[in-house]
């Protein structure tokens, strides 16, 4: 790709970008939300058009009237936000568009799933191919984009985020499967804020800010710190705790014992045995592998994905509560984060402010009369707190950078004012900034005495955010570990059921 140029209503997302990607190599593409890396992709899987420069495929030009043409020169892309429909399997969704076909010219399903059998298999993915793709959980249906990709045996494949839901043993199953295409020799571009994943996998990388390159490294030399300081513009300090300068209290705010669902719905692991407790002030993680039933426990105590009731006992302050609904729960005190903005946390069509006090209406209206100007004051007041950075208050939600809409979400929930946060993936698919940044509220947070529950498959957030880490695995709490005396090692070996760490009374955690 050479001097690549591409504007959106006067403002110019990519300026004069070069780009290259040679065979069997890993090439990263690094920047802040909002540098120009997804647009750069874009174009060159062929999903935006109009721009200036010239591609170039195995040295002839190539010009791309959209996606489809893309992928017949042997380019495709994994994205970060999940494009498969829901109500489909997974082999639909994998071969959607280029089912194979019967000697009739009917799809010859059969065909289907075993072809996407033996690709769940390459990846080491355990999902029966018949399974809708709505009963999947995040993580999973982003193993199945992985595999959809895959199908299409590119020459070029572009990964955007693709780690950003899958737990530790997942992203190593990933790693393999990228080795072996590099040894095929494909190229990768390689997007990710995972600082420590880039030296693993890529053999360049490029950092884009505003739109233009402004570095390139050897990424199997490159410090993270170089990285974050050119992405940035300025130097950042990555290993911000949260829990540093915070005591955890005394007085326990949350306690949930013995927590097991009643079968919800299909493709869930439901709490299944749960005991944990999270104190005023107090940073509480819970860890373990795709599939443990880390956010089924955060949705149960929100009041959602429980309809069949459960057994055992969740105390606030306590007082045993049974949140039936989110609205529930926000009465209670209780705030959630989902795992997926785009899907739980935003209406991505309306505004910024509207989505900012969507859940304090209450408080901004006066004899069932929502007052605009409380409305606005309270959206401007969050707004510049958390340093989102958007056109107008008016501008739509899915305009704002992935960074800046996590933290509005987080904004959000906060203007609740809430006893309790609980938080499912945080920091998934925001740049380096954007996750200082949340560390630093949830730390300012807990100074203020708020409890939260956080969830995150990654160790070395877990292990730096947090005081203390519950682990999960199978719907049951099996390990609890103390984060100032243990590594990044022993938590994965824990939600992988391996070391010698203590196993959890009921009632004891």
């Amino acid at each position: 790709m050479t001097g690549i140029g591409k504007s959106f209503g006067g403002v110019r997302a990519v300026d004069d970008v070069a780009f290259t990607v040679r065979a069997g190599e890993v090439h990263a593409l690094l920047g802040e939300n909002g540098a120009g890396k997804s647009t750069l992709m874009k174009v060159l899987s062929g999903e935006v058009g109009g721009y200036r420069g010239e591609i170039r495929i195995g040295g002839g030009p190539v010009r791309f009237a959209g996606p489809a043409d893309a992928q017949r020169a042997g380019i495709a892309m994994i994205h970060q936000e999940l494009d498969l429909v829901p109500a489909l399997s997974v082999a639909e969704n994998v071969f959607l568009g280029r089912e194979p076909r019967t000697r009739l010219g009917t799809v010859d399903r059969r065909r289907m799933v075993a072809e996407t059998e033996k690709l769940l298999e390459r990846t080491g993915v355990r999902i029966d191919p018949r399974r809708p793709v709505e009963q999947l959980r995040t993580g999973e249906q982003q193993l199945v984009t992985i595999v959809k990709a895959l199908s299409l045996d590119a020459r070029v494949l572009i990964m955007d985020e693709p780690t950003s839901a899958l737990s530790a043993h997942e992203v190593e199953r990933l790693f393999t499967v990228i080795a072996e295409l590099r040894r095929e020799g494909a190229g990768i571009v390689y997007i990710s804020h995972r600082m420590e994943e880039i030296g693993r996998v890529a053999d360049r990388a490029t950092v884009l800010r505003n739109g233009r390159v402004v570095a390139e490294f050897d990424a199997r030399s490159m410090t993270a710190e170089q990285a974050s300081e050119a992405m940035v513009g300025r130097p950042v300090h990555l290993l911000f705790r949260a829990a540093d300068g915070v005591r955890s209290r005394d007085t326990e705010l949350l306690r949930v014992e013995n927590l097991a669902v009643h079968r919800s719905r299909p493709g869930r692991r439901d709490p299944a045995g749960v005991t944990l407790s999270v104190a005023e002030g107090e940073i509480v993680g819970l860890a373990g592998l795709l599939g443990a039933g880390r956010t089924e426990l955060l949705e149960t105590l929100y009041g959602v994905g429980a309809k069949g009731g459960w057994d055992g006992r969740i105390l606030l302050h306590g007082s045993e509560i049974r949140p039936a609904s989110p609205r529930g729960a926000l009465r209670l005190g209780i705030a959630f984060v989902p795992e997926d903005r785009r899907v739980a946390g935003l209406a991505l069509d309306h505004s910024v402010l509207a989505n900012t006090v969507l859940s304090i209406v209450d408080r901004v209206a006066r004899l069932g009369l929502v007052s605009r100007r409380r409305e606005r004051s309270a959206a401007r007041e969050m707004t510049e707190r958390l340093e989102v950075k958007l056109a107008s208050l008016a501008a739509p939600a899915g305009s704002l950078s992935g960074g800046n809409q996590q933290k509005l979400v987080l904004g959000r929930n906060l203007l609740t004012e809430p006893r309790l946060l609980l938080l499912d993936e945080p920091t998934r698919g925001v740049d380096v900034g954007a996750k200082a940044e949340i560390y630093r509220l949830l730390g300012e947070a807990a100074e203020r005495g708020l409890a939260v529950l956080l969830a995150s498959s990654e160790p070395a957030e877990l292990v730096g955010v947090c005081h203390r880490v519950v682990v999960l695995r199978d719907g049951r709490s099996v390990r609890e570990l103390d984060t100032g005396q243990v590594s990044e090692a022993d938590l994965l070996a824990a939600s992988m059921g391996e070391g010698a760490a203590k196993d959890l009374a009921v009632g004891g955690a």
